[in-house]
Formats: structure tokens, C-alpha cells, sequence
């Protein structure tokens, strides 16, 4: 596998010149004394080095040792212990994290670069730091003043780590089914029993404690997800003085063996008259879980970039080493035996994909990121539109994100050939890797419906209209003869887009199943619609400067790759997605 390269020029190309990151934050009273250009870059910086030089060298060991279970104990991979112990003593766990209790305050436009590090690093790594993160983020919005006290600085600190713990064997995705209860004490805290599946970092042996999040329903709670409160619950019950206590209630019972995410503790957790504590308001617990699913979904699909952009360099290498064949216009390379496969079209549309889609993903990302910010730090109008676009691209972001970032890590295994079959080469971890963030924290499918249900239908169309003028007001602003060959395809994918919008919300009126028919072609249309803006406004940022500097014309020719060859795939889709609802529910079951 090719040693991992962080990119880092794009990223300070994205934040500064195409989304002026550094305005938004000295405007912000809230982060202009926490960031500037300067510190930004040397966070990055130190961050890319981490990323470089101490997870990723044990990435592949850990893929191939993976964690052991004995005894309720779980042992994480070589190399693992170490590379917490910097991590966390870097404040690289808090560095999103509240000020107040010893987090960094930084904003998601450079929380989610460093997560792009880290996972692109090693996967199967980031995902202890991330849930701890997420833990911390719901923690630090919802639960009291005590427990925030005494639980977030040592979680921002890596001291002790966080799980959320959702899942149960017979309730997935619908939590309104799950059956772990808990009992008040007369001291103030609850008795929390049942079992749980499927728990990241439910146990290890990284941190001193795990801070573990769990849904739960007191006795007389209401039925369905109505009834549903979160606690928190300590691996170790902790003392008034902050010390460490007895063991809680709470072992683990297995982990499972899965197809990727080796080094990644994916554990059974039971929870047996556990001593937890209220987080938040009773019978309001998943409002309260859900700012960090939707913390932790932005994540996953950051997940799905990374290993897009692992892949990419992994091929990218090999294509430029490997020789094979001669090129189709004459002996490139007379000196050796063959050219290299960077002389095969076919290698070349698959190089040019990922890197298209890659650098159109991590645009995509800081902009999603950039509504994030402004909706925690931006007031008024600003305010109000970056939590609608929030809510609106969440979904976006953890579904089209990881579909591409299967497609480029099986791309990448293609241009490696055998190769990329073979395990030594590292490429097919990617594959394995990739494949679990289409499936957790909400299957795409779920994600497709989380959109065109909840962020299209129930508003009817309005987060989806704030998105479209912006491109429409970027397009009437844009129209140069130089910026012609991108405004002009931007500007049919934008209206197609809309009519496929009405055309799908109008059809549901009469048959709700037109929404679930078209739900994931529609989240990819948007999806593809979107990287067009984001391709757009990139070029723009490239024209002046592409002339004299290799970097601004890449991103021209990419770019123009994009518009060419990936663009049009929303056609296909669009007519699928408008075909109606009829060519799946006319089939009775007892013909499938």
C-alpha cells in the first residue's frame, strides 16, 4: 500500500479560497480569539503528521491481528495503546470539544478535515476517538451541570472514552422497539438493564473508563420511540473527588467478527442493574442521542472519503509503477520493456473518477461543514439557513459519500488488477472497510428516506429551495465567457433537479410509496447535482491562477472530467427515480 499522503494544499485551497473559512471565523465573536488562518494551518499541519507517521504504520498490522475477546476483556491490535496515548495527549480527542470543561472550541470546517486525516489514516483507529467525540458532543448540549463537570474533561482529555450504545437484536433501526430499562433510585441516579449489539468501542483497553451513552425506558415510559430516555453510564462508577470506583454493572459479552473494521472492538454489551445517570429530560432521549448520530453520521461519510482518497493514492502509485502494454498511440517509455498503465484509457477514467469524485466529496464536506458552523456561531438570517442545510445534506453526506467511497476503493482494486485482490497490497482492506459505512449508523437506504420524507416532503420542498437559489444566485453571478463551460451544465442539472423535485413531491401526494420508489436515485441525483456546484465554484477559484501554477490546472481538467463523464449519470437516475412507484408494489410478494 502506498504510505499515506494527507492533502494537506487542497485542504487550505478549500477552506481560503473557495469557502473564505477565515472571514466566517473572524466574524464570529465565538471563534475569532479561538482561530485564525495561522493556527489553523499549524493544527492541520501536526495533525497530517499524526496522521502519517503514527496511525497509519499500524493500520495494516491492525487489519491483520484485529482485537481479541477473553474473559469479558478486550485487547485492541499492536501498536494501538501507543498511538491513543499520542493522539489523546496531542488534545487531538477534544479538539472540537467545549472550552468550559477542556476542549479546543475549534469549528467543524477544520474538525472535519482532521476527521478525514485520521480515518484516511486507519479506520478501523478513528473510530475510537470519533465516538468519543460524539459521546462528549451530546454530553456537552444536554446533560447537566454536574455530569458535564465531572465526565467531559477527562473524555476530551482521551482519559476515558464514549460509546453510544442504540442497538438491540430485534430493534435496529426502529429504536421505538427496544426493551433496556431503567429504575430510579431515591439518590438521583437509575438502574439501567438489558442488552445491546453492535457497540463501537464498547470495551478496550485504550482508556482508563468508557463513558458509555444508552438508550433506555423507565417502566411507566410511553409506548414507541415517545417513551425513550438516554443515561449515562460509567464502566467505572466514578467518586465525588473524580477518582475512579467500583466496576459498574456493565460487561461485554462477545464481539463480533466482521468482514472489515478488524481493529475497530465491535462488542456485545450487557448492562445488568448498571448505576447510569439521566442525560437530559426523561422520555426525550433520542432528540438527545440524535445530536450525536447526526455528529457521528457527517462522520461516516467522512469515513467513506477517506477511503476514496486512500484508494486513489494507492492506484495512482501503482499506475505509475506498473508497466504493461504499449499505448494505443505510439511506445511511450522505448527504454523499457512496456509503458506504464497510465497510458490505457480505461486506467485513466478510473484514476480521474476518483480523483473527481475525492476532491468533489471533500468540497462537499467543508460546505456541509461551513452551514454546521454557521448554525452554532452565525446569528439571525445566517443562522437559520446553515441549520436548514445542515439538517437537509446530513443524509447527503452519510449516503453519497460512502457509495462513492465503495466505488473508488473497488475502482482503486481495479487498476491494481490481481493485486489489488491480494492482501499484502492493502488495497482490499479498503474494499472491506468501505463497505460497513454504507450499512451503520442508518443503513443509505434509511438515509434516502431520512431525505425525501423528513428534509423534502414534511417541509414541503423548503430546506431543498434555499439550496437551489443559492446555486441560482452563484449562477447569475457567474456568467462570464470563462466560467461558461461550467455554468452552463450547472445550470440544466439545477432546473432538471428541480423538476424532479415537484415531479416526485407532487406524484406522493396521491401515493406515498412514490417517495420510498424514488428515494435513493433522487439522493443520488442530488448528490451529483450538488459536486456540480461544488466543481463550479472550485473552477472559479482556479481560472485566474490555473496559467502559471499545476495545481489550479488540475482542478481546471478535473474539473472539466467532471462535467464530461460523471455529470451525466444523473440522468439515468433522474429517470428512474421519476419512473413511479408502481414497477416495485405492483409485484406480489408471492412472486418475488
Amino acid at each position: 500500500m502506498a504510505d499515506y499522503r494527507v492533502q494537506l494544499r487542497d485542504m487550505s485551497f478549500l477552506l481560503y479560497e473557495v469557502f473564505q473559512a477565515e472571514k466566517m471565523w473572524a466574524q464570529s465573536p465565538m471563534l475569532a480569539e479561538q482561530i485564525d488562518v495561522q493556527t489553523a494551518d499549524a493544527i492541520l499541519q501536526e495533525c497530517a503528521k499524526i496522521g502519517e507517521q503514527v496511525i497509519a504504520p499500524i493500520a495494516r498490522e491492525g487489519d491483520e491481528v484485529g482485537v481479541s475477546w477473553h474473559n469479558g476483556e478486550v485487547s485492541t491490535a499492536p501498536g494501538y495503546k501507543d498511538a491513543w496515548s499520542t493522539y489523546a495527549e496531542g488534545g487531538w480527542v477534544g479538539l472540537g470539544g467545549d472550552p468550559d470543561f477542556g476542549g479546543m472550541g475549534m469549528p467543524k470546517m477544520l474538525t472535519a478535515l482532521q476527521e478525514e486525516i485520521v480515518c484516511g489514516a486507519d479506520m478501523s483507529f478513528s473510530l475510537y476517538p470519533g465516538l468519543t467525540a460524539g459521546a462528549a458532543l451530546s454530553l456537552a448540549k444536554h446533560g447537566s451541570e454536574q455530569l458535564k463537570q465531572q465526565y467531559l474533561p477527562n473524555m476530551y482529555s482521551g482519559e476515558w472514552a464514549g460509546s453510544m450504545c442504540l442497538t438491540e437484536a430485534h430493534s435496529g433501526t426502529d429504536l421505538g422497539m427496544i426493551r433496556t430499562k431503567a429504575v430510579a433510585n431515591t439518590n438521583g441516579s437509575y438502574n439501567v438493564s438489558g442488552g445491546k449489539i453492535f457497540i463501537t468501542g464498547g470495551e478496550q483497553d485504550l482508556s482508563d473508563n468508557i463513558i458509555h451513552l444508552v438508550l433506555a425506558k423507565l417502566p411507566d415510559a410511553p409506548a414507541g420511540s415517545a417513551g425513550i430516555s438516554l443515561f449515562l453510564v460509567p464502566k467505572y462508577k466514578v467518586n465525588t473527588d473524580g477518582s475512579l470506583g467500583d466496576k459498574n454493572g456493565v460487561s461485554c459479552g462477545s464481539i463480533e467478527h466482521k468482514m472489515g473494521i478488524h481493529a475497530s472492538a465491535t462488542c456485545v454489551m450487557n448492562f445488568d442493574e448498571a448505576e447510569g445517570y439521566l442525560v437530559g429530560e426523561l422520555n426525550k432521549g433520542l432528540a438527545c442521542m440524535f445530536t450525536m448520530m447526526n455528529f457521528e453520521r457527517i462522520g461516516v461519510g467522512i469515513q467513506g472519503l477517506s477511503c476514496g482518497v486512500r484508494s486513489y493514492q494507492n492506484a495512482l502509485e501503482y499506475a505509475q509503477d506498473r508497466i504493461q502494454g504499449r499505448s494505443l498511440t505510439g511506445t511511450k517509455s522505448p527504454k523499457l520493456a512496456a509503458d506504464s498503465i497510465m497510458v490505457h484509457g480505461d486506467v485513466r477514467r478510473m484514476l480521474l473518477t476518483m480523483k473527481a469524485l475525492n476532491e468533489g466529496n471533500r468540497a462537499l464536506a467543508l460546505y456541509i461543514s461551513k452551514q454546521l458552523d454557521l448554525s452554532t456561531y452565525a446569528e439571525g438570517e445566517a443562522q437559520q439557513k446553515g441549520t436548514k442545510l445542515t439538517a437537509l445534506m446530513t443524509p447527503l453526506a452519510k449516503a453519497f459519500f460512502t457509495d462513492i467511497g465503495l466505488e473508488c476503493a473497488i475502482a482503486g482494486q481495479q487498476v491494481l488488477g490481481g493485486h489489488g485482490y491480494i492482501r499484502e497490497w492493502g488495497q482490499e482492506q479498503l474494499v472491506r472497510d468501505a463497505r460497513i459505512t454504507q450499512i451503520y449508523e442508518g443503513t443509505n437506504g434509511v438515509q434516502a428516506m431520512d431525505l425525501i420524507g423528513r428534509k423534502l416532503a414534511a417541509n414541503k420542498g423548503e430546506y431543498m429551495k434555499i439550496f437551489a437559489e443559492e446555486i441560482n444566485e452563484f449562477i447569475a453571478a457567474n456568467q462570464t465567457a470563462e466560467m461558461a463551460e461550467f455554468i452552463t451544465p450547472l445550470t440544466q442539472a439545477a432546473a432538471d433537479f428541480e423538476k424532479l423535485t415537484i415531479t416526485i413531491l407532487t406524484a406522493a401526494v396521491k401515493n406515498p410509496d412514490e417517495l420510498g420508489s424514488a428515494a435513493c436515485d433522487y439522493l443520488h441525483v442530488f448528490g451529483y447535482t450538488a459536486l456540480a456546484y461544488m466543481w463550479a465554484k472550485m473552477a472559479k477559484a482556479s481560472l485566474v491562477k490555473a496559467p502559471d501554477d499545476d495545481f489550479y490546472q488540475a482542478k481546471l481538467l478535473t474539473a472539466r472530467f467532471y462535467f464530461a463523464r460523471i455529470l451525466p449519470r444523473r440522468l439515468s437516475l433522474s429517470a428512474s427515480a421519476s419512473s413511479g412507484a408502481e414497477h416495485l408494489f405492483n409485484i406480489n410478494d408471492q412472486l418475488f
